[in-house]
C-alpha cells in the first residue's frame, strides 16, 4: 500500500513562466473609450486595450507587482520577471497629450500635474478632462489583478489584493515607466505611496511645479535613468525634475558606463553610449529593444542597470550632494 501510495503521489509543481494577456474591455464591462482624447478600444481593426501580465515562478519572488505605464516591452518584462517581480502593463486614458493644446501648456504650474493625476487616479482633479474611476490607471490595475487571481491562481497575484478585493496593496506596488509614463508614474508617486518608482527617460512637465511638492512615496524610494544626448536631458528637462524631487539628496548623478553597481547607491543615473548622437534613439536607448546599446559580445549594455533599479535595497543611498546648476524655470526666456 505504502508502495502505491508513493506511485500515485504527484511530484511538486515545477515553476514556469506565467505570461497572459487579456482586453481592459473585457475585464470589467465598465470600461468605455473616449475617442474625444485618442482612447480606443481597437485602432486600425486591432485590439488597443490589450493588458499584459507576467511572473516566473521558477524564481523566488520578491513579492513585489511592477506596474508598467508605457507601451508593452517584452524584453523589459522577461527581465522583471527574472528578478522575481510580477508586471503588469494596463491600458488606461493616458491619449491626452497632444488633443488638450497645442505648444506649451496653459500658463498653470499644475495643468497636466491634475490631468495626470485624474488619468492615474480615476477622480476628478482636472477640469480639461473627464476620466471615470474604471478608466484611471489605478482600477485598471486592480481589475486586471482580481482577473489575473481568477485565471491564474498559481500565479501568486492574489498577495497584491487587499483582504476585501477592493483595492491593490500599493505598499508592494512599483510604479514604472518611460517618456510620458515616467512622469505619470512620478507624479502618482508623489500622490501615492508605492514600494518603489523607476523613471526612465523622465520626468518632464519641464513648465510645472509638481516636483517639488510633498510626496508621499520617499525619495529614497524613486530611481531614475537617463541616456545625456536624449533631448529631455540636453534641455534640462529631466535634471531639473531629478532636482525638484530632492533627488541629490540620496548622491550625485552617476555615468553608468564608467562606474559598476551598485553606483554608489545613487538614485541618478545617466549613459553616454553611443546611439550615433541620435535623440530619438538616446530616448529609447534605456529600455531593452533596438536601440539600447549592446556590447561587443552581442549583450544589453544595461543589464546591471535595469536590476539595479528594480531590486535594490531602497536602504541603502549615496551620500547627500549640492544641486546642479540647472535651469529651474523653463517659461523664462
Amino acid at each position: 500500500m505504502c508502495t502505491s501510495a508513493i506511485a500515485r503521489a504527484e511530484p511538486a509543481a515545477a515553476g514556469r513562466v506565467h505570461d497572459l494577456t487579456a482586453r481592459a474591455s473585457e475585464i470589467d464591462p465598465r470600461a468605455r473609450e473616449h475617442p474625444e482624447i485618442g482612447f480606443v478600444f481597437t485602432k486600425d481593426g486591432k485590439p488597443a486595450d490589450t493588458e499584459h501580465a507576467r511572473v516566473d515562478t521558477r524564481v523566488p519572488s520578491q513579492r513585489k507587482l511592477v506596474i508598467w505605464l508605457m507601451g508593452y516591452n517584452g524584453g523589459l518584462f522577461e527581465r522583471l520577471s527574472g528578478y522575481g517581480l510580477h508586471a503588469i502593463q494596463v491600458h488606461y486614458a493616458n491619449g491626452w497629450f497632444t488633443k488638450l493644446y497645442s505648444g506649451p501648456p496653459p500658463a498653470d504650474d499644475l495643468f497636466l500635474s491634475n490631468v495626470r493625476l485624474e488619468a492615474a487616479t480615476g477622480e476628478d482633479h482636472s477640469p480639461a478632462i473627464e476620466i471615470p474611476k474604471p478608466d484611471g490607471m489605478m482600477e485598471r490595475a486592480l481589475q486586471f489583478v482580481k482577473w489575473l487571481d481568477q485565471k491564474d491562481p498559481d500565479g501568486g497575484w492574489k498577495q497584491f489584493l487587499t483582504a476585501d478585493g477592493t483595492d491593490l496593496r500599493w505598499d508592494k506596488v512599483i510604479v514604472s515607466g518611460s517618456s510620458h509614463g515616467s512622469t505619470t508614474a512620478a507624479r502618482f508617486a508623489k500622490y501615492k505611496a508605492v514600494d518603489r518608482a523607476v523613471l526612465f527617460c523622465g520626468p518632464r512637465d519641464q513648465f510645472e511645479v509638481w516636483q517639488k511638492l510633498p510626496s508621499a512615496t520617499p525619495g529614497n524610494r524613486i530611481f531614475a535613468f537617463s541616456h545625456v544626448q536624449d533631448a529631455g536631458w540636453t534641455g534640462e528637462h529631466y535634471p531639473r525634475s531629478w532636482q525638484l524631487m530632492k533627488l541629490n539628496d540620496y548622491g550625485p548623478i552617476v555615468d553608468v558606463d564608467t562606474t559598476s553597481p551598485p553606483y554608489g547607491h545613487t538614485r541618478r543615473l545617466t549613459s553616454a553610449a553611443d546611439v550615433g548622437g541620435n535623440p530619438d534613439k538616446a530616448h529609447g536607448a534605456v529600455l531593452p529593444g533596438g536601440n539600447s546599446p549592446k556590447t561587443t559580445g552581442g549583450q544589453y549594455r544595461y543589464e546591471d542597470v535595469w536590476r539595479y533599479l528594480f531590486t535594490s535595497p531602497v536602504e541603502e543611498t549615496g551620500k547627500a550632494v549640492p544641486a546642479e546648476p540647472c535651469k529651474l524655470d523653463q517659461r523664462a526666456k
